[in-house]
C-alpha cells in the first residue's frame, strides 16, 4: 500500500517537472507563420465620380439656336448697285477735294487715303455705267470712273468709260490721253478697235483745231 502511494507521487513529480520545462511562449507544431517575404496586398482605387463629367457641346441641337439677330450666314447678300438719291449732286464734288488733297504741301497722294480696293473699284464703274447710261450724266459718272481708278490703278474699263465722258463733256485733249492709256494697258482688249478710232478722230480734231502758220 505503501509502496503504491510512492509510485503516485513519483509519476505526479514527473508531470509536474515535464510541464514545468515547456516554453510558455512556444507555438503549436503545426501552427503556420505568415511569410515575411510576401509583398502586402495593392489597395483598390478609389471609384471614380461620374458628376465630374465635362458637359459635351456637340450635343446643342441647332434647331433649337432660332434665328435671333447677329446670327451668322453663309448666303452671300446681293449688292445693291444703286446710287443714293442725292449722289448725282453731292459726289461730283469729290473730285475736286481729292485734287486739293493731292496737291496740299506734304501730300503722299490721294492713294494714302484710298488703298487697294478692286471691290470698290467694281462698284464704282457700276454706277458710272448707271450715270452714263441710264441718267446721261456724264460728269457724274466720269466722278465715279476715276474714284474706281483710285482704288483700282490701271483698269482698263474705268479707263475708256472715262474717256468717253471727257469726250462726251468736251475735253478732247484729257480724253485723248484717256483712250491713249487704255490702248497701254489692254492693246488687245474688247473696246481697242473702238479706242484707236476715237484715238484718230481727237488727234484729227486737234489738229484742225491749232491755227494756220
Amino acid at each position: 500500500m505503501r509502496s503504491c502511494f510512492l509510485i503516485v507521487l513519483l509519476l505526479g513529480s514527473v508531470a509536474m517537472w515535464a510541464q514545468s520545462s515547456t516554453p510558455a511562449n512556444s507555438a503549436p507544431a503545426n501552427s503556420q507563420t505568415p511569410d515575411s517575404t510576401s509583398s502586402p496586398a495593392a489597395k483598390p482605387a478609389p471609384p471614380r465620380n461620374p458628376t465630374l463629367t465635362p458637359p459635351r457641346s456637340d450635343r446643342v441641337s441647332a434647331n433649337e439656336l432660332g434665328n435671333e439677330p447677329g446670327e451668322s450666314s453663309s448666303k452671300d447678300e446681293p449688292i445693291d448697285l444703286s446710287p443714293p438719291a442725292d449722289d448725282d449732286k453731292a459726289h461730283p464734288q469729290s473730285s475736286d477735294i481729292l485734287t486739293d488733297v493731292e496737291g496740299a504741301p506734304g501730300s503722299a497722294g490721294v492713294s494714302e487715303f484710298h488703298p487697294w480696293n478692286p471691290h470698290k473699284a467694281a462698284k464704282d464703274i457700276e454706277v458710272g455705267d448707271f450715270y452714263f447710261k441710264a441718267r446721261k450724266n456724264y460728269r457724274a459718272a466720269a466722278d465715279r470712273y476715276r474714284e474706281a481708278l483710285l482704288y483700282k490703278p490701271n483698269d482698263a474699263m474705268a479707263t475708256f468709260r472715262l474717256a468717253e465722258c471727257l469726250e462726251k463733256m468736251d475735253q478732247p485733249d484729257e480724253a485723248l490721253k484717256e483712250y491713249e492709256s487704255y490702248v497701254k494697258i489692254l492693246p488687245h482688249g474688247p473696246q481697242e478697235a473702238e479706242a484707236r478710232k476715237a484715238i484718230q478722230r481727237l488727234q484729227g480734231t486737234a489738229a484742225s483745231a491749232k491755227p494756220a502758220q
